[in-house]
């Protein structure tokens, strides 16, 4: 699948030890990225990906521990990959957990932590990369000095449509609040030469539970979440900004 050139750019991919997160950034070392691993307890997964990054052609790969949902260690996080990296021209928000569970059955502690891996941690690892993406003394002018600066941010099929259910309730709300951010950042930063979109996948290859009826017979694969990607990622693409692709197969859920 041909992508955009990323070479002598710095993508950091939140969770991307395993599942869409991994893919998503062995994706961007396919098109010459510098890559930063990011995992919270999965180190050794971590490693493995940031081998395979290398292998597949990124200019260089670290790993680097952090959870997303404190602000100190964002910080850390982002100081981390800068000073090996330099700094981050692509962010990619993809850490975020969820409980399927009825939403009187889940504990408080869970709810909270949905709600702060999606929603807080979207909104921490952004602010800290806009203090290098955004313009001014000392910002990031991009790799390849063409003021180029991209936020991904990952969210859920048809949350901007209200979706809602008693079962995994705290995710969709956050997710809502992902898609509502990538908004309202997108408009904020129009100034900039950043984009901030968002793709929003329904079941996906990899997920933990498959409903008894999928879109076109099939979760999305892999491969469906990188085209998006990769068209977010074109310096092309430069004024596509606030937007979300839904990756869903046309799954309509109001169908009745």
């Amino acid at each position: 699948m041909d992508g955009p050139d990323l070479t002598n750019r710095t993508v950091l991919v939140t969770g991307s030890a395993r599942g869409v997160g991994r893919e998503l950034l062995l994706a961007t070392a396919d098109c010459g990225a510098n890559t930063a691993v990011h995992y919270h307890s999965s180190a050794d997964a971590a490693r493995e990906v940031a081998s395979e990054a290398r292998d597949r052609g990124a200019g260089e790969a670290m790993t680097v521990q952090a959870d997303v949902t404190t602000p100190e260690s964002v910080n850390g996080l982002f100081a981390a990959v800068e000073s090996e990296l330099g700094p981050v021209d692509v962010l990619v928000n993809n850490v975020g957990d969820f409980a399927p569970a009825h939403w009187e059955d889940i504990e408080f502690d869970t709810w909270n932590r949905v709600l702060e891996t999606n929603l807080n941690g979207t909104y921490l690892c952004s602010k800290r990369a806009l203090q290098n993406m955004r313009g001014g003394d000392g910002a990031n002018d991009g790799a390849n000095g063409d003021n180029y600066a991209r936020i991904v941010n990952i969210g859920y099929a048809s949350s901007e449509k209200g979706l809602v259910s008693p079962t995994n309730f705290p995710y969709f709300v956050a997710k809502a609040g992902v898609l509502m951010f990538t908004r309202m950042l997108a408009a904020d930063t129009q100034d900039d030469g950043i984009t901030v979109n968002a793709i929003s996948p329904y079941v996906v290859e990899n997920s933990d539970e498959f409903p008894a009826e999928l879109p076109r017979d099939r979760p999305a694969s892999f491969e469906d979440l990188i085209q998006p990607l990769y068209f977010f990622l074109d310096p092309e693409a430069g004024y596509i900004s606030g937007e979300n692709i839904e990756v869903d197969g046309g799954w309509l859920p109001e169908t009745v």
